[in-house]
C-alpha cells in the first residue's frame, strides 16, 4: 500500500513523525511496519492491535499495484535492487521465452510502468468503514469512520505475454456486494497459504526512519502466479473506480526486528 495513503495522513501524523531523524536511525514509538520477508517470523515490536476481520466481512475500498514485490517471499526473492524501483522479482523471471517477453502494446499500453517479464505486487485494500470503493485512502475512511480496521490481501504476479495466463479481470471490482459489503470478483488462490501478520501501510514515502502510523492486517500469499499483461492493460483501458493507470514504487524491505511484529 503506497503513497495513496500519505496525503490524507500528513496533517494528522506530522506530530508522530520523528523530527529530522537521521537516515540510520529507526523510528521510535511506532507500531509494526511493512513490507517484510514473510519467510522470517522474527519480530519484537511491542505495539498490539486486534486483527481485522476476514475480507468477506469488510468493504473493498481500493486495488493498486507496485512494480516489483515489496515483500520478500519463497516465490519472489530475486533482488531487483534498492530505492523506489527496487524490491523483489519472481523466481523464473529470467527464464521466460521471447514470445512471453514480447510487448503486445509496443510500449503503449494503457497501464503504465509495466512490461512483460516484470513482477508486480497487487494489493486489495479492505476497510471496516461503510464506504464505496474508489481512489486513495479517502475511499477507505469517512467522516464517521476515521480509525477503521484495515486489511490488505496481497498477491505477487509475473507479467507475461500469454493469453492462457491468469486474467486480472478475475480479481477486479464489478460492483458486487454478495454479503452486503463491497467485494472483488474473487481473490487469488492456489499460491500457498497466506502469511498473516500485523503491519502498516507501505510505498516509497516510508523507510525505517520514516514510519507509517497506520495499523494494517496483512495477508500475503507466498508464491508467484503468472498474469497475462494484456488483462492489466484492459483494466486501465476500460476504466476502473480506483482511477489506477500505472504501477507504483516500493518501500524497501523493513528488516529491523524492533519494527516488525512476530508472525505466529
Amino acid at each position: 500500500m503506497h503513497h495513496l495513503f500519505r496525503s490524507a495522513l500528513v496533517a494528522s501524523t506530522l506530530c508522530l513523525l520523528p523530527a529530522m531523524a537521521p537516515a540510520e536511525t529507526t523510528c521510535r514509538g511506532f507500531g509494526p511496519q511493512t513490507p517484510r520477508d514473510i519467510s522470517d517470523a522474527t519480530g519484537y515490536n511491542p505495539r498490539l492491535f486486534g486483527p481485522a476481520p476476514a475480507p468477506e466481512r469488510l468493504n473493498l475500498c481500493n486495488i493498486h499495484t507496485h512494480t516489483n514485490a515489496e515483500h520478500k517471499g519463497p516465490g519472489f526473492s530475486v533482488s531487483a535492487g534498492d530505492g523506489e524501483h527496487g524490491g523483489w522479482r519472481c523466481a523464473g523471471s529470467d527464464a521466460l521465452t521471447p514470445a512471453e517477453l514480447e510487448d503486445p502494446t509496443n510500449g503503449h499500453g494503457a497501464f503504465h510502468g509495466v512490461k512483460p517479464g516484470d513482477t508486480i505486487e497487487v494489493h486489495w485494500v479492505y476497510t471496516s468503514c461503510d464506504v464505496t470503493p474508489g481512489p486513495g485512502l479517502g475511499s477507505c475512511l469517512s467522516s464517521a469512520c476515521a480509525n477503521p480496521q484495515l486489511r490488505v490481501e496481497a498477491q505477487v504476479f509475473l507479467l507475461v505475454n500469454d493469453p492462457t495466463a491468469t486474467d486480472f479481470s478475475e480479481f477486479t471490482y464489478a460492483g458486487l456486494q454478495p454479503t452486503g459489503v463491497h467485494q472483488p470478483r474473487s481473490l487469488p488462490a492456489g499460491t500457498g497459504t497466506p502469511v498473516v501478520f500485523a503491519g502498516s501501510t507501505t510505498g516509497p514515502s516510508y523507510t525505517e526512519s520514516t514510519c507509517s502510523p497506520m495499523q494494517v492486517t496483512w495477508s500475503v500469499r507466498p508464491s508467484c502466479a503468472r498474469m497475462d499483461i494484456s488483462s492489466l492493460h484492459a483494466w486501465a483501458e476500460n476504466g476502473n473506480v480506483f482511477e489506477e493507470d500505472h504501477s507504483h514504487g516500493v518501500r524497501q524491505l523493513v528488516t529491523a526486528p524492533e519494527l516488525l511484529s512476530p508472525i505466529n
